[in-house]
């Protein structure tokens, strides 16, 4: 699962665990410290890996964890990265912000 070796990556699977089990994010509202192209290559990974499931709504591209999919082949896999990509997040969140992300 190479796919959750990224902090990227392991952020942005935090960030949908919290929208619940059905929840779905918008790609744009999960934040990150990249820019939005490495972003869409980050969810290009995970979608490619089976971690999350993509589907488009209008102008948007919602996300949602595979978490039955996961837990059904990887019992505590999931759960392992959530906490991990949590500490990642904490971590964003002392760096000093950027006040502007090049695309």
């Amino acid at each position: 699962m190479g796919a959750l070796s990224d902090p990227v990556r392991l952020g942005v699977v935090a960030r949908l665990a919290e929208a619940g089990p059905d929840g779905e994010l918008a790609c744009g509202t999960i934040t990150t410290p990249v820019s939005k192209s490495t972003q869409s290559a980050h969810f290009k990974i995970l979608r490619e890996a089976g971690v999350i499931h993509q589907r488009d709504q209008g102008t948007r591209r919602l996300n949602r964890l595979r978490r039955d999919d996961l837990d059904a082949r990887f019992p505590g896999l999931l759960d392992l990265a959530i906490t991990h990509g949590r500490e990642v997040i904490a971590e964003w969140a002392r760096q000093p912000q950027e006040t502007e992300r090049s695309d």
